[in-house]
């Protein structure tokens, strides 16, 4: 087996404008770029493992234990992603640094009209938390910028209050020409779900992305089959193998994956795959990861020929991303061809 060796450096990333979500509210966000180095060929691969606290299954001590573990090895079948089921973050950073060693171009992970600069990946506006001035102001933002699909987050405050946001959102912009996306985040009780989803419906909402705290199954069956607002999972799937018997029994009419909370690629690849087998549509979204992170995970829905606008427009979110040709034009993500600038996380 070919001789490899692992590195890592850490990346706190630091938000612009703290990031409010009805859990928390953050103000940076722990990363860590990964590095396999291939003696034989002189290249390396680069990957990314960011977790989210509270959200992320991974236990950050054992996380940062193992990668400075993993820095004293130097054999490559120590670092294949399945041996760190434990780890989601960690099996996502090893997978994008394993087909970044093998491919010609490290940031090139498959090759798509995406990589290749031909086409973008259209996406969804992000508005966050705040004040009905603040949230509006970003709305217009993004609606001067030419988004028509925007993703807001509801639960953290009072529910009158947010309806009447919402009343405000849709007087300004109608819903033949905005598609509102919404995420609960878990912040509904069961006994209250059903008649603030029927609330929530007046708005002509896309769809609403975990109402419920997960594991209440019966409960998120219930929504999903009574609800006038298509039901996604999100936290639901998070530290779950891919489970179709969990599909059949709460029959969500949408799943939100992120590779790096469920482990990577062939674990998100699998739960598509679960889904399409059930009629069930899904998109993409980062976990908040840097460039780094965003462009796998782009790369990965472009490869996998997605239809629906996905949730990749984070990468202007930190005052220390590091740069890359990534650049949002049109509501979609485009690859360009500036050059990746690493800064002190060059190999």
């Amino acid at each position: 087996m070919t001789s490899i060796a692992f590195d890592f450096k850490p990346l706190q990333l630091e938000f612009t404008t703290p990031a409010r979500t009805s859990r928390d509210v953050l103000y940076h966000k722990p990363s860590w770029i990964i590095y396999l180095y291939d003696h034989a060929t002189g290249k390396t691969g680069m990957g990314e493992c960011s977790i989210i606290p509270g959200l992320s299954s991974d236990d950050q001590k054992h996380l940062e234990q193992t990668l400075r573990e993993l820095r004293t090895l130097h054999d490559a079948e120590v670092f294949n992603p399945d041996n760190f089921i434990e780890l989601p973050a960690l099996r996502f950073a090893l997978e994008t640094a394993w087909r970044s060693l093998q491919a010609e171009a490290p940031f090139e992970l498959w090759t798509t009209n995406f990589s290749q600069g031909r086409a973008g990946i259209p996406i969804n506006g992000l508005i966050w938390m705040g004040d009905d001035d603040y949230v509006m102001k970003q709305i217009r933002a993004r609606a001067n910028e030419g988004f028509r699909i925007l993703k807001m987050k509801i639960g953290s405050g009072d529910f009158p209050s947010e309806l009447k946001l919402l009343q405000k959102i849709r007087d300004e912009y109608p819903a033949h020409d905005f598609e509102l996306r919404l995420d609960a985040n878990g912040a509904f009780h069961p006994p209250e779900a059903q008649k603030k989803i029927e609330q929530l419906a007046h708005y002509s909402i896309h769809s609403l992305e975990q109402p419920i705290q997960p594991g209440q199954h019966a409960a998120l069956a219930a929504l999903c089959k009574h609800s006038p607002i298509p039901i996604a999972l999100d936290e639901e799937l998070i530290g779950r193998p891919v489970d179709g018997a969990l599909l059949d029994r709460i029959q969500p009419h949408y799943l939100i994956l992120k590779p790096s909370l469920l482990g990577g690629f062939a674990a998100s690849t699998a739960w598509a795959e679960a889904a399409a087998t059930r009629g069930i549509q899904w998109w993409a979204t980062s976990a908040l990861e840097s460039n780094i992170g965003l462009n796998a995970i782009a790369q990965w829905c472009a490869a996998m020929e997605t239809t629906l606008p996905q949730g990749l427009g984070t990468g202007r979110l930190y005052t220390n991303n590091i740069g890359s040709p990534l650049h949002i034009r049109d509501a979609a993500l485009f690859m360009g061809h500036d050059v990746w600038d690493l800064g002190t996380f060059a190999p």
